[in-house]
Order: structure tokens, then C-alpha cells, then sequence
């Protein structure tokens, strides 16, 4: 087996790493984008084939989305992230195991599955966050069997939210160690991370994310994506103006309604990757 999927490779406290990160795995809300976040897993799904009985691996699973929309057809789905995480999400955990959904805590770049332990392995926006994004991938490849497929979607660096995370992280503390997770929005860097596994196809796609104002959506955004609020609960009253003005102002730049409210399209690629 490849150098990079062994086992015996030198490992990382991926805990210890993550306990120091001030972005964990995050996904948004329900309340903000949840809905639309949904038919991006669907497509996903659909651009795998996934029907009936394959064995699927949600990473960093967030709110569920990618289990849900594989577990509706008929996968038997384990879904892991964070247990600090899942914890707060009671509702769609709720909803996740009562489609059957087994739920583990644990990290994408430590996954504890024996290798080709699952047909599929999906990430929406979840795996791009990791810490050691060469582990991350690795690992991915590692726990797919031969002739199955790793799907992801991944914001693109010049789109909205790549946009957004750029904007945030900017503001940071001095010294703090923010990922920037949308180098996995691009073909280069995942021809770099899983071009010696398999073939790898990529489809452009964007999610619209509405909201009655923009002044509504950044104000909930603050709450409840965590790459967001963990910044805004280091700065003081008149950087948290700064920024709050900042991100409407990049809602401005991409809204294309004309009414007053928000509808925001944000790029994301989408990848299917085939091992050999």
C-alpha cells in the first residue's frame, strides 16, 4: 500500500491540534442556509449514484445533510465529527438516527475505520476545514474501497463564502491559527491531494442563500457559524462594528436582488473521485 495511506505512518494528536484550532469542523445553521445547503447534498448523492445498500461515510458531517440525503436512499450511512459538535445539534441528530444513521465522534484526519471500509465517502464543506488537510485526504482515500468514490463540494477561494472566510480571517487575532479551507476550492490543489488515487471529475456549481435582508442574514451568521463568531468574540465593540459593516458590504458586492432582501450565489466545485 502507498507510503501515505499506511498506518504506520507517524501520527498526529489530532485532538490536542484541535482543541488549540479556533475554527473547528462548522457547518451553517439551519436557521441561515441550512435549507439550501440540503440540495447540495442531494446533488452530491446524485453525482455518486448512490442507491440502495452502499456503504457511505459522511465526514464532518455538520448538520447532516450529506447522511440524510443518503440515508433517503437507502445507504447505510456513519456519519463523524466532533463530539463537542454533534452535542449541540440535538434536533438533527435526532432526525439523522431515526433514519438509521450511525453517528461517530471522531476527526477526519484520524478517521478509526479499517481501510476500504465504505463504498462512498462524502464530505459537504466539511473535510476542506481539517487541520492536516494531506491527512485529511489520505485518510479519505484510505477507508474508500478500491473502485469506490470520495465525494466532495468545497467553496471556491473567489467565491462568496471563500470570500467571506477571507474577510473574517483578516480580522483575527495576531497569531492566531486560522485554516484557510478554500484551497480545496480549486482543481489544482485537489489534483494535488488525490490525483495519485483515482480520477478525479469536477463540476462548477453554485447555492443560492436567501434571507428577508442582509442585514438579517450577517446578524444571524455572527450566531451561528462558528468560523465567523469565534472571531467576533475576540474583538472589542468598534471591531465588531467594522467587521459587521464589512460583511454587509460583501453581501452588497454579490447580492443580485433588487427588492431589499438576499440572493447570494456561492460558488462551490464539486469532485468525484474514482480509486483505483
Amino acid at each position: 500500500m502507498n507510503a501515505v495511506l499506511s498506518r504506520n505512518a507517524p501520527r498526529i494528536d489530532h485532538r490536542a491540534v484541535n482543541a488549540r484550532r479556533p475554527l473547528p469542523y462548522a457547518s451553517m445553521d439551519y436557521a441561515v442556509v441550512g435549507n439550501a445547503l440540503q440540495l447540495v447534498s442531494e446533488e452530491l448523492c446524485e453525482t455518486v449514484n448512490l442507491c440502495q445498500d452502499p456503504i457511505v461515510l459522511d465526514v464532518a458531517t455538520g448538520n447532516f445533510n450529506a447522511s440524510l440525503a443518503a440515508a433517503r436512499r437507502w445507504c447505510e450511512v456513519t456519519a463523524i465529527d466532533h463530539a463537542s459538535d454533534l452535542l449541540h445539534r440535538g434536533r438533527q441528530r435526532l432526525e439523522a438516527e431515526s433514519m438509521g444513521v450511525r453517528i461517530v465522534d471522531g476527526d477526519v484526519d484520524g478517521l478509526p475505520f479499517k481501510d476500504q471500509s465504505f463504498d462512498a465517502v462524502l464530505s459537504c464543506f466539511g473535510a476542506m476545514f481539517a487541520s492536516d488537510q494531506e491527512r485529511a485526504a489520505s485518510e479519505m482515500i484510505r477507508v474508500c474501497r478500491r473502485g469506490g468514490q470520495v465525494g466532495l463540494t468545497n467553496w471556491t477561494p473567489d467565491g462568496f463564502v471563500g470570500q467571506l472566510l477571507k474577510t473574517v480571517s483578516r480580522n483575527a487575532p495576531q497569531g492566531a491559527a486560522v485554516p484557510m479551507p478554500c484551497d480545496w476550492g480549486t482543481e489544482d490543489r485537489i489534483e494535488e491531494l488525490f490525483g495519485a488515487y483515482g480520477n478525479i471529475e469536477l463540476a462548477a456549481k453554485h447555492v443560492t442563500f436567501r434571507c428577508r435582508s442582509p442585514l438579517e442574514w450577517v446578524d444571524k451568521l455572527r450566531t451561528a457559524y462558528l468560523p465567523v463568531s469565534a472571531i467576533f468574540a475576540t474583538l472589542d465593540a468598534d471591531r465588531k462594528r467594522a467587521l459587521r459593516s464589512e460583511l454587509l458590504e460583501l453581501v452588497a458586492g454579490f447580492n443580485r436582488a433588487s427588492d431589499g432582501t438576499m440572493a447570494v450565489d456561492a460558488a462551490y466545485l464539486e469532485f468525484a473521485i474514482t480509486r483505483r
